[in-house]
């Protein structure tokens, strides 16, 4: 009797019977020719509730199910897929309410539809998730009316499943598509020309119009009487480093993505981007102190190592210690490398406290310093003035947003190669600069 009770409701049109019977009941009293009808209405309504509750707890009428995705997405759209049966002899309407993770705050998410008699229906909704973690998933609650609609009783299923949300692998197959096509162009990047050629020898061809005139083989011509020339390839088995910045400065969110999970997410796909154009590839964060550190390697496994260890970076959002990096990776990486170093720049003041430790790792090595736009403040740009404060916002938002490309022509004149990027744009931007990094050979 306590589990009849516990899943079963009474619904908005029971309360508006039950008020029209007070109501009809008050009347009769006024006129007292109604109590007998009204009597008789009473119990047929009595009588409509019982049968409403045997149609619906006579049998299992319901079943359903949530099937989630072994790992979530950071930061995309990963579809949650509900199977509904209905074994009714019956038309039901149905309102499911899935309990999300707490990590959404979301205590108003339902789904209403119909399910006509023994149909079986699929329900597919997405999740954005925006923090990295173990998202833990509560009961699937169903929700089923008869047609008479005057008792609702509530299935549950699924209780506590929990899936862990990982860096952004979901761009991973996207990127890498776009990494080995000719196609970049579609995402507004300029083609870049190769400045003559590496020295890794591939093959000795035919020569066909248009190849250089300088890789012609003398001897192979000799040999073989028409013209051959050498061929080369993009030097391969380079250390390729991530570099990522998790202090306070990484803490801002764009559109509830922190710039730091940006990073998390730039990093995931360079990685493999690099690994499928046959370079090592390799991580490390910093903060107060150098960690989460995955060496440059080619192996099978490196992928699913630095998935692992994105995964698990965590932070306080400390002031970060550019002494300590430039003292780590003097240390620890002796062969000259690319680095992509995530982090953030509001400030010329702020770029010169660092800028000569990020001199000195520029001298051994090939560093890239990736910052990000300020999208809010551009948007506040772009948007006219009415009155003196506004003028005022603009003036200084359109102040920093200069400062943005102050930094760059810093960075610029001490030899240091940057990239200025929206946070959303920062995959994309990143990838086309190792590529054009690899086509003009600079590491």
């Amino acid at each position: 009797m306590k589990l009849f009770f516990r899943y079963t409701y009474l619904t908005f049109r029971f309360f508006v019977f039950a008020i029209v019977f007070v109501a009809l009941f008050v009347f009769s009293y006024i006129y007292p020719g109604l109590l007998n009808i009204v009597t008789s209405l009473f119990f047929v309504a009595i009588g409509l509730v019982i049968v409403d509750v045997i149609l619906l707890f006579k049998q299992i009428g319901i079943t359903a199910s949530r099937v989630l995705p072994e790992k979530l997405s950071n930061g995309d759209d990963n579809p949650i897929e509900l199977t509904l049966q209905n074994h009714y002899n019956f038309k039901t309407d149905v309102l499911l309410i899935d309990e999300l993770p707490f990590q959404y705050q979301k205590r108003d998410f339902q789904i209403n539809t119909q399910l006509n008699k023994h149909q079986e229906k699929r329900i597919t909704y997405t999740l954005r998730p925006l923090e990295r973690g173990e998202y833990y998933f509560g009961y699937l609650n169903v929700y089923i009316n008869s047609p008479i609609g005057l008792v609702t009783r509530r299935y549950q299923f699924a209780k506590d499943a929990m899936v862990p949300n990982y860096p952004s692998f979901l761009q991973l197959r996207k990127y890498m598509l776009i990494a080995f096509s000719n196609k970049l162009f579609e995402y507004g990047l300029k083609k870049i020309r190769r400045i003559g050629h590496t020295m890794e020898f591939e093959q000795i061809k035919d020569y066909v119009t248009g190849d250089d005139i300088r890789n012609i083989n003398w001897k192979a011509t000799a040999k073989r009487n028409h013209l051959m020339v050498n061929q080369f390839q993009d030097e391969r088995s380079q250390p390729i480093y991530s570099v990522i910045d998790k202090g306070r400065a990484m803490k801002m969110p764009f559109e509830g993505l922190s710039l730091l999970d940006y990073a998390i997410n730039a990093t995931l796909v360079i990685s493999n981007v690099a690994l499928k154009k046959q370079d090592k590839a390799g991580m490390f964060t910093f903060s107060r102190k150098v960690e989460n550190k995955v060496a440059a390697e080619r192996r099978p496994s490196q992928m699913h190592k630095i998935l692992e260890t994105l995964y698990n970076v965590n932070t306080d959002f400390a002031e970060s210690d550019f002494s300590r990096l430039y003292i780590d990776v003097k240390r620890s990486i002796t062969q000259r490398s690319l680095l992509l170093l995530y982090t953030n720049f509001e400030t010329l003041d702020a770029l010169h406290r660092q800028l000569p430790y990020l001199q000195a790792m520029a001298k051994n090595h090939l560093l890239v310093v990736i910052f990000f736009e300020n999208t809010e403040l551009e948007k506040l740009t772009n948007v006219e003035a009415h009155n003196t404060f506004e003028i005022f916002q603009k003036t200084i938002a359109e102040k920093f947003m200069y400062e943005k490309k102050l930094i760059v022509n810093e960075l610029q004149k001490h030899g240091i190669q940057s990239i200025l990027t929206a946070p959303e744009n920062l995959t994309i931007n990143t990838i086309n600069k190792y590529l054009e990094i690899k086509a003009r050979g600079l590491i």
